[in-house]
């Protein structure tokens, strides 16, 4: 089995392209989107996928991602769905937008496919249900707090327990941490330290 190819690219076609590979162009055929990623001249890395045929030459389909292969080899698996078919999937729709379809059983978005009518579509998401999951995204993650962060609340929180009110003591934790930014990496006691030396200078406690 070829799983993936690299080379340089010596033609790009409608339907394919063709890639030197140790002195020998392979023909690739891909979908638009993957064609109009690369470059004559350039090298590209293709991942790809053999299918024999009986009656005929075999063919060698190339993929921008493994996301694309997977979708490609996973249809092929369905009765009556060749390899030309299976692109034409992926040259409508993206690996993701597949996954949702089979999620969410949507016939329609599989008729958009030239060639796939509404038996087809159906015997799509009947048999592929469950086996293209939708991926879940990312999570955005939370910035963890600066060190900065941690000693202006940890002193904010031992001068209101002083008597000093939330407001002043962070403005005066702020202070102290903008005149000597240094103590920004300091132990919280310190820090406190030079808040109260601070606040006692300025003559008000807030309390």
């Amino acid at each position: 089995m070829i799983s993936s190819i690299r080379g340089e690219v010596l033609h790009v076609g409608l339907d394919h392209a063709i890639v030197e590979v140790a002195g020998f162009g392979l023909e690739v055929t891909a979908t638009a989107q993957t064609l109009g990623e690369l470059r004559l001249g350039q090298e590209t890395r293709l991942q790809t996928s053999f299918v024999p045929r009986q009656d005929d030459a075999p063919l060698l389909f190339g993929f921008a991602d493994g996301g694309e292969r997977e979708i490609f080899t996973t249809l092929l698996g369905i009765s009556g769905v060749g390899p030309r078919l299976a692109l034409a999937v992926l040259s409508v729709h993206s690996p993701a937008a597949v996954r949702q379809a089979i999620a969410d059983s949507d016939t329609a978005a599989f008729t958009k496919v030239p060639g796939i009518g509404k038996k087809t579509a159906q015997r799509i998401l009947l048999e592929l249900a469950g086996k293209l999951v939708v991926e879940p995204a990312d999570e955005p993650t939370t910035p963890a707090p600066s060190r900065a962060d941690e000693v202006t609340g940890q002193v904010q929180e031992a001068l209101s327990s002083l008597g000093w009110t939330e407001k002043d003591a962070r403005s005066a934790v702020e202070q102290v941490l903008r005149d000597e930014p240094e103590l920004a990496q300091a132990e919280v006691p310190v820090v406190l330290r030079h808040t109260l030396r601070m606040l006692g200078s300025v003559g008000g406690s807030g309390r």
